[in-house]
């Protein structure tokens, strides 16, 4: 892959099943840089197989997922680990300290920079009020932390890394509304130099994304702002609790 400033993700035709009943059939997305795309769907009907095809830990059975108008399969693994950065909603922390846990991706990040990954994540705070600050050790897992809080630092070991694209996949499920909201809206401005991707239960938390794609029993039912599928998806209008 010659060119890593090109961070769009695209599916053309995408087929894929875990057995002999396909969970994604035919689906088409493009998702450009300097957008957040966010894919909703009623649960089971294939939103986080989405995420685990640009992740990359299975291939399409047909079509194609392509990054930077690149076949996936023909990206080198760790040209692809530099590309995408993924945060899910299983978080696992290792044991050392908060600073060690952020920088895992990017040793040599400034403090500057850790301290504006901290604040877009809604982690500043509280990593401020732990024992010694970032220098805090974790335990395995990051069992001294509640799982919001470690929802939190994963965002923002993501967001230090930054990778062209970036994949949320839940991965505000750990957090409360407000803050979900805030972290999202963060993601908004971060935009502007990523393809952000986000997997999302919580309708109002992604309400102002670029575009959000909706997927019904493994088919693209639509795609466009809120407003728009307000209007034309009976589906979205039906996540969102309003009669079809």
């Amino acid at each position: 892959m010659e060119d890593t400033s090109d961070s769009r993700v695209e599916f053309h035709d995408v087929w894929f099943s875990y057995g002999s009943e396909p969970v994604l059939r035919g689906v088409d997305m493009l998702a450009r840089p300097g957008t957040v795309t966010a894919l909703v769907a009623p649960s089971g009907a294939g939103k986080s197989t989405v995420a685990n095809l640009v992740a990359r830990f299975w291939d399409p059975d047909s079509g194609t997922v392509s990054l930077g108008g690149v076949d996936l399969r023909e990206v080198a693994p760790d040209v692809r680990r530099d590309m995408v950065t993924t945060v899910y909603q299983d978080v696992y922390l290792f044991p050392d300290t908060v600073r060690a846990n952020l920088t895992v991706g990017r040793p040599g990040a400034s403090e500057v920079e850790i301290s504006e990954a901290l604040e877009a994540a809604e982690a500043a705070e509280f990593v401020d009020r732990l024992p010694e600050g970032l220098d805090t050790v974790l335990t395995e897992g990051g069992g001294n932390l509640s799982g919001g809080q470690r929802q939190r630092l994963s965002i923002a070991r993501a967001l230090l890394k930054d990778a062209p694209v970036l994949l949320l996949d839940e991965a505000v499920a750990s957090v409360d509304p407000g803050t979900a909201r805030r972290i999202q809206a963060a993601l908004g401005r971060l935009a502007a130099s990523r393809t952000v991707l986000v997997v999302a239960h919580r309708l109002n938390t992604i309400e102002t994304a670029d575009q959000i794609v909706v997927l019904d029993h493994g088919v693209v039912d639509g795609s466009g702002t809120h407003a728009e599928l307000m209007e034309s998806s009976g589906v979205y209008r039906d996540l969102q609790g309003v009669p079809v």
